[in-house]
C-alpha cells in the first residue's frame, strides 16, 4: 500500500456538497455489495476521551451509517474500524497503540477491513511519524479539525488504495451542517465552541484542539430548534472553556447571554454545559443559571488542586481561597446545586501539605461526583520537564486517600436526596434487572426505579428511597 498525504484546502460552500457526493458514492458501492453477499458492511467505532470526542463520533456515525454501513459492538464483525482518539492521559495512547498492534494480525488475514484514526493524538507530530514507521496497516488518518471529510477521504482511500494522511495544523471555517446518531434520542450534545486559551501547564489540548473558536449564536439556537423538532429534551453544550464563549465574535455575546436565548427555545426542558473553568465564571452567568428555569441546578467545575502552589505552576490562574469563594457565592445564589469536579493527584512537586489542601477543599465544597486522576506527563506541555516528578508509590497513596474523602461526600450528598422527590428523565431499561428503570435528576444523580419502558423519554416525578452512594433507588410518585 503506497502512502499519498492530502493538503488543507480553504473550506468554502462547496464542501458539505463535495461529501454528500463521496457519502453516495460509497453508498451505492456499499449496495451493491448487499446484494451480492446479501450482507451489509459493518462499521466499529472506539471513542477516547471527552465529551467533545463523543459528540464528534456521533456525526461519524451518522456519516457512516449514510455510506450504507451498519453499526457493530463486536470489532472483529466490522468492515470499517475507525479509533476516534484522547492524548490527555499516555495510557489512551498505548491503549491505541495495542490495538493497531492487534489489528494488524487481523487484518492480514481480512485483507478487506479498513483502518482510520483520528482525533487529538493525530495532532502529534510524533504519533504520526510512529504510525507511518509501524502501523502501515492504517488506511486513513485525520485529525480533530476536518471529521467533516471523512467521507471524502474514505472515497479517495478506495479509489487510489493510498494510505491518506490529512492533519491539518489550524481550524478553517467552522462546519457543523451534518447530523449525528445519538445513543439516546431525545438527549443531544451541541458544540458552541473549539479550542481552549488557557495553557494549562499540564495540558496538551490548546496544542491539539488550537486557539478558542466561537461558533455564532444563530448558528446554536437554528441547531437547537431543529433539535427540540426532533423531540430532543435535554441539551449538553459543549466547550473546553465555555465560560469565555463569544470573546472573538465580531459581535461578542457573553455565554450567560446565549444561555437565557437558549432557555426561550421551546421544547427544550434541560440545558447542560461543561466545562467551566472557575477564573471564568463571571456573577453574570451565576445569576443566569439561577434565573433560567431550564438550566439544570448542577455544575461541572473542576478545582484540579486545592494547593494554591500547585495551582500557580498548573497555570490555572486562580487561588485556593478565590475558588472557595466562588463556591460559597454560587450556593448562596442557587442553593440545592450540586457540584462535580476534576481533581490530579501527584502533579511535580506536590508535597503532602499541598495535597491536605486538596483534601480541605474536598472536604468543604462537597462534591457530588469527582473524575480523579493520576497525573500523567505529556510531552510537549511545560510540566512534564518540571523537576520534583512525584514517584508512583507516593502518587498511589495520596490517590486512595483522596478516593475515600470524595466518596465520603458523595455518600453524605446522596443521603440528604433520600425521601426527597426528584424529577427523573428516564434515558432507559436498566441493564441489571429489566423491571426497572435508569434515569437522572435534574441535578444529575442516577436513578433506578421499577417502571414501564414506555415511560423512556418522559420527566416522571421519583421518591428517592435508598442511598447506594454512587447511585439512587426510587419509586415512581403516581
Amino acid at each position: 500500500m503506497s502512502e499519498r498525504t492530502v493538503t488543507s484546502p480553504a473550506l468554502h460552500d462547496e464542501e458539505l456538497k463535495k461529501q454528500e457526493d463521496a457519502i453516495k458514492t460509497i453508498r451505492a458501492i456499499n449496495d451493491e455489495y448487499t446484494l451480492k453477499t446479501g450482507k451489509k458492511k459493518k462499521y466499529y467505532i472506539l471513542t477516547m476521551g471527552c465529551q467533545m470526542n463523543a459528540h464528534d463520533s456521533e456525526k461519524l456515525s451518522f456519516m457512516l451509517s449514510e455510506m450504507g454501513y451498519e453499526h457493530t459492538d463486536v470489532e472483529q464483525e466490522a468492515n470499517f474500524v475507525l479509533y476516534n482518539t484522547c492524548c490527555i492521559r499516555e495510557n489512551a495512547e498505548e491503549k491505541v497503540y495495542g490495538r493497531l498492534g492487534y489489528l494488524k494480525h487481523y487484518k492480514e488475514i481480512n485483507k478487506d477491513i479498513k483502518i482510520a484514526i483520528c482525533g487529538c493524538m493525530m495532532q502529534q507530530d510524533t504519533v504520526i511519524q510512529r504510525i507511518r514507521k509501524t502501523f502501515k496497516n492504517v488506511d486513513i488518518v485525520f485529525g480533530t479539525y476536518n471529521i467533516y471529510k471523512l467521507p471524502e477521504l474514505m472515497l479517495t482511500n478506495m479509489e487510489t488504495g493510498d494510505t491518506i494522511f490529512d492533519i491539518w495544523q489550524e481550524q478553517g471555517e467552522i462546519m457543523e451542517d451534518f447530523h449525528s446518531i445519538r445513543k439516546i434520542p431525545f438527549k443531544a450534545s451541541v458544540n458552541i465552541m473549539y479550542g481552549c486559551n488557557n495553557f494549562c501547564s499540564y495540558c496538551i489540548v490548546p496544542y491539539v484542539r488550537g486557539r478558542e473558536r466561537s461558533r455564532k449564536p444563530e448558528d446554536i439556537l437554528n441547531e437547537i430548534r431543529g433539535l427540540a423538532k426532533e423531540g430532543v429534551k435535554e441539551i449538553m453544550l459543549l466547550g473546553q472553556n465555555v465560560n469565555s464563549y463569544g470573546k472573538n465574535l465580531e459581535k461578542p455575546v457573553t455565554f450567560a447571554e446565549l444561555l437565557r436565548m437558549i432557555n426561550e427555545i421551546d421544547g427544550i426542558e434541560r440545558i447542560r454545559f461543561m466545562t467551566s473553568h472557575p477564573k471564568d465564571l463571571s456573577d453574570e452567568l451565576i445569576y443566569a443559571m439561577r434565573d433560567c428555569d431550564k438550566v439544570c441546578n448542577y455544575l461541572h467545575l473542576p478545582v484540579q488542586s486545592g494547593s494554591t502552589a500547585v495551582l500557580t505552576a498548573m497555570n490555572r490562574r486562580y487561588t485556593k481561597e478565590k475558588y472557595l469563594e466562588l463556591v460559597e457565592k454560587i450556593k448562596k445564589e442557587i442553593p440545592d446545586i450540586l457540584l462535580s469536579t476534576d481533581i490530579i493527584v501527584g502533579f511535580p512537586g506536590e508535597t503532602e501539605e499541598d495535597f491536605l489542601e486538596t483534601l480541605d477543599v474536598v472536604d468543604k465544597v462537597g462534591y457530588s461526583t469527582a473524575f480523579t486522576f493520576i497525573y500523567s506527563k505529556r510531552t510537549g506541555t511545560p510540566a512534564a520537564v518540571m523537576e520534583n516528578q512525584i514517584p508512583d508509590d507516593v502518587t498511589k497513596e495520596r490517590f486512595n486517600r483522596l478516593l475515600e474523602h470524595v466518596n465520603s461526600g458523595v455518600e453524605k450528598i446522596s443521603e440528604t436526596m433520600v425521601g426527597t422527590v426528584e424529577n427523573v428523565l428516564v434515558e432507559e431499561i436498566n441493564r441489571q434487572d429489566e423491571t426497572m428503570l435508569t434515569g437522572r435528576t435534574e441535578r444529575n444523580s442516577l436513578v433506578h426505579f421499577k417502571g414501564n419502558p414506555d415511560l423512556i423519554g418522559q420527566i416522571v416525578p421519583v421518591k428517592i428511597k435508598e442511598n447506594k452512594i454512587f447511585y439512587l433507588i426510587g419509586e415512581r410518585m403516581l
